[in-house]
């Protein structure tokens, strides 16, 4: 089977009743002509591809609001009057508190497990729209709840809303974007998600000093604001080229794609990057074909067998070693403590001597800190590589760690007498590098 595929690959003819579809991603690449530069540049020559990336990454700022509005909360008096539970004085508090943060976490890995399939059947744009609705339900929950389990629930419904976009959105980002300018656009999803952190975390700053319950409603009813335009907006963008392609709708293809590219479909670059999309799709088509023939009937049974085993392909001999690069980045991306520092960074720095006012300000530094670094990568990530920045970002993360673990470690017990390595961690903390590293993937 594979030794048919690696043919395929190739270019290789194979015998019987195959058709033989020439496959080469390197040297379509090797001959492509560009529609512009790459990078920065390139966005302002792709202008219309470029806006509708920047609307689709209103997904991610959902996905950061979302994030970033539990920090403040979480310390509101308003909030534990409501959830006394979760109070530093209730028993078990720790586990209620982090019980309550990790439910969007689980729910947006349910959401992004289940979001590849629902995008392929009802198009990326569509799947949009169903992400919307059911973060929309979430946030409706959240803001009305009464009691722990109700906020639970709609914490949960919500992070399954925010794993669907946070899966789909780059999606479609990267299939409507020209190949020169794919990193710099997909960088905007992460811009906005660190963006929708900073503007949950000050507008809830803000609202901490509202004397009722809607302190703490308030940011979560505004959550709606952005996903409400995203679920609307993403009608009038056009389809996915390649989601296009792959339901056999190839003039259609052809036509968004002239319109994504502001070139007429008879412009000979257009023409070749279709010619791409067919030939990527009819190889993936004939690839699962060889590889699972007997799930190719039009079955609700063969499709789902057909999901499942393709999730398995991604760990077969030749994809084995992409998975686990892919998976290890982003995992590990994650386990360097972002999430930690966004909800809970004010209990953090309150570790470091510093008073609750200065925690709450100094959290919202730390955020800014983050869009700073995602900032430059949107110039950077084009003109240096992916590689550089992951390795640079990741020494200079492992140094601030270090130096951070060293002073809490000798002073954490008295910070009253030690002010300059207070500070110096607060330093550390709010560095850059941290949203640099969540740009790559």
């Amino acid at each position: 089977m594979d030794t048919r595929i690696d043919k395929l690959k190739e270019g290789t003819p194979t015998t019987g009743d195959e058709r033989t579809f020439v496959h080469h991603a390197e040297a379509v690449e090797d001959q492509r002509e560009p529609y512009g530069p790459s990078g920065f540049k390139g966005v302002f020559i792709s202008s219309y591809a470029a806006s509708c990336a920047a609307f689709a990454a209103l997904g991610g700022m959902v996905f950061g609001y979302d994030q970033g509005v539990v920090s403040v909360i979480l310390v509101m008096p308003q909030f534990l009057s409501r959830f006394p539970r979760v109070s530093e004085t209730a028993s078990g508090a720790g586990f209620w508190k982090g019980f309550l943060t990790a439910m969007i976490e689980l729910g947006a890995l349910i959401g992004a497990l289940n979001q590849g399939w629902i995008a392929d059947k009802i198009s990326r744009k569509y799947s949009i729209v169903v992400a919307v609705i059911v973060f929309t339900l979430g946030s409706i929950l959240q803001t009305a709840a009464v009691d722990y389990a109700m906020l639970i629930v709609g914490r949960l419904i919500g992070g399954l809303g925010i794993g669907m976009l946070s899966m789909v959105a780059p999606l479609y980002i990267s299939e409507i974007s020209p190949p020169e300018i794919r990193g710099a656009l997909l960088v905007l999803e992460e811009f906005s998600i660190v963006a929708g952190i900073c503007i949950a975390y000050w507008i809830t700053y803000g609202t901490q000093y509202i004397d009722s319950e809607w302190a703490w409603r308030c940011p979560f009813l505004l959550q709606m604001i952005p996903s409400t335009i995203l679920g609307i907006g993403i009608l009038f963008l056009p389809f996915s080229p390649r989601w296009l392609a792959s339901k056999g709708r190839d003039n259609e293809a052809l036509q968004n794609l002239g319109k994504l590219r502001q070139l007429p479909v008879t412009d000979h670059r257009v023409r070749q990057e279709w010619f791409d999309i067919r030939a990527e799709v009819a190889f993936h088509r004939q690839t699962n074909a060889i590889r699972h023939p007997h799930l190719q009937s039009k079955s609700t049974k063969n499709s789902i067998k057909l999901e499942l085993v393709s999730w398995s392909d991604c760990f077969r001999s030749g994809c084995w070693k992409r998975t686990h690069i892919g998976v290890g980045i982003m995992f590990f991306q994650q386990f360097v403590g972002i999430n930690a520092l966004i909800y809970y960074s004010p209990t953090l720095f309150g570790t470091m001597g510093l008073s609750h006012s200065m925690q709450l300000v100094m959290s919202g530094v730390l955020n800014v800190t983050q869009l700073i670094g995602v900032s430059t990568s949107i110039w950077t990530i084009d003109r240096f590589g992916r590689r550089p920045l992951l390795l640079w970002g990741s020494l200079f993360m492992t140094v601030s760690h270090l130096i951070i673990a060293v002073f809490v470690g000798k002073y954490n017990k008295h910070w009253s007498d030690h002010r300059g390595p207070g500070w110096a961690s607060v330093a550390f903390v709010g560095r850059p590098s941290i949203a640099l590293l969540r740009v790559i993937d």
